[in-house]
């Protein structure tokens, strides 16, 4: 068997890795968090605060660390400070860490620096991969663009499923042109099984689609999935598109060809969406929602 310690577990991307692996026959799951919300079943808990981790960690042996929830430098310290033996660590940081300036598609060979549009959460991903390789050289890093599936409870799709279930009509910023990169919380999982398996020799992927599509694709397949007929209305008076829609207003797009290699087919996004929106019927409490709707009827 296969020791496995997930850091988080009962959120989205976490959450989501930590069933992936748990459904494996060869493999024992470990979750590290502070047990304040439900757990999976069949998951070991480690209730700390990886904060305050003392001696807690010292008595397992894992044979991978996949850290969901590290964020800066201290982050990745409290765990390898920590930790007793571990052979593979696998770290998710973000597309956050590529300068907009930077050309692109952004690649793994470019530099990283300050995102104007990421701010702090860029930078402080930055130091903790950086950290992360000083400390373990050989650990492996995934910078993910927009991440999407079942368990997702940031409000991006499942604010396009809630606008399509109540029958609205959706505002769209600009043209809706603008091109936005998904990838599917699954296909992030198939990503960390094939590291594991292959243990290639480059250590940083960027992973995510191979097609990117506009915000009028993404939106008409939201609708599509909730089988409802979709009015658009383009909103070109207003200048923060995040007071009434999900994204920032900031195209980009990452080279994912070193993913390809392990990963050559991703998960079509409109089977992709139809996942998510199934869980999201069910699971709408969990989702962490903005004020977008109350902005646009007291707005548009």
């Amino acid at each position: 068997m296969k020791n496995i310690l997930v850091t988080g577990g009962t959120v989205f991307v976490s959450k989501y890795i930590a069933k992936y692996f748990q459904l494996k026959k060869d493999c024992e799951v470990y979750v590290l968090n502070r047990g304040t919300k439900q757990q999976l079943e069949n998951v070991n808990l480690i209730c700390a605060d990886r904060n305050n981790l003392g001696e807690c960690l010292q008595k397992y042996s894992f044979d991978t660390i996949i850290d969901v929830c590290g964020y800066n430098q201290k982050d990745i310290k409290n765990i390898l400070d920590a930790v007793g033996e571990f052979k593979d660590y696998i770290f998710i940081s973000s597309s956050a860490v590529y300068p907009e300036t930077n050309m692109q598609p952004f690649s793994e060979d470019q530099s990283v620096g300050l995102n104007s549009i990421w701010g702090k959460y860029g930078t402080d991903k930055i130091e903790a991969e950086e950290y992360l390789l000083s400390r373990v050289p050989n650990a492996y890093i995934l910078r993910p663009p927009y991440l999407y599936g079942p368990m997702q409870n940031v409000y991006r799709e499942p604010f396009v499923f809630e606008c399509a279930l109540k029958n609205r009509k959706f505002y769209i910023p600009n043209d809706g042109r603008m091109k936005l990169q998904f990838f599917h919380v699954d296909d992030l999982c198939k990503v960390i099984e094939k590291i594991l398996e292959k243990h290639p020799k480059e250590h940083i992927f960027n992973v995510g689609n191979l097609n990117l599509v506009d915000i009028n694709t993404f939106v008409e397949l939201c609708y599509k999935v909730v089988r409802t007929p979709l009015e658009k209305v383009y909103v070109t008076n207003h200048d923060n598109q995040r007071d009434y829609f999900s994204f920032y207003n900031y195209e980009y797009s990452l080279d994912v060809s070193r993913q390809a290699e392990l990963l050559p087919k991703q998960k079509d996004l409109f089977e992709g969406l139809k996942e998510s929106y199934e869980w999201f019927k069910d699971n709408s409490n969990e989702v962490v929602k903005k004020d977008y709707i109350n902005f646009i009827e007291q707005n548009f």
